[in-house]
């Protein structure tokens, strides 16, 4: 349901996933509250265009769950890439996510090469 979500690039739909405190780390950048993650997400998707997102699920306990990611997406000169990472995730008692970890790491590759098309 998240890879559905995310790959709507529609920041209000995301956003709603999230605590209203939610706190995120997303590279360097450090999140705290719905709003900052809906306004964060309007800027990572003006950016990241035709971003395409694919998750599989790595572990889980309790509250928690750990996801590796890829996605592709490319910038306005038209350079693609393929982005990697792992994130941590951790629940509310309500289901809400309450902290997203990511790390990511960014692989310029050509249109060719893309995976994720759909």
């Amino acid at each position: 349901m998240a890879e559905n979500a995310w790959n709507t690039r529609d920041p209000e739909k995301v956003c709603m996933a999230y605590t209203i405190d939610t706190e995120w780390r997303n590279r360097s950048e450090f999140i705290t509250g719905r709003d900052a993650v809906k306004t964060f997400l309007q800027r990572k998707w003006a950016q990241e265009l035709e971003y395409r997102l694919k998750k599989e699920l790595w572990s889980f306990t309790d509250n928690r769950i750990a996801v590796r990611f890829e996605y592709e997406w490319h910038d306005h000169n038209g350079q693609w890439y393929r982005s990697y990472g792992n994130e941590m995730w951790e629940f509310a008692d309500n289901g809400l996510m309450q902290k997203r970890f990511a790390s990511i790491n960014d692989l310029p590759i050509a249109a060719a090469d893309r995976r994720l098309v759909g």
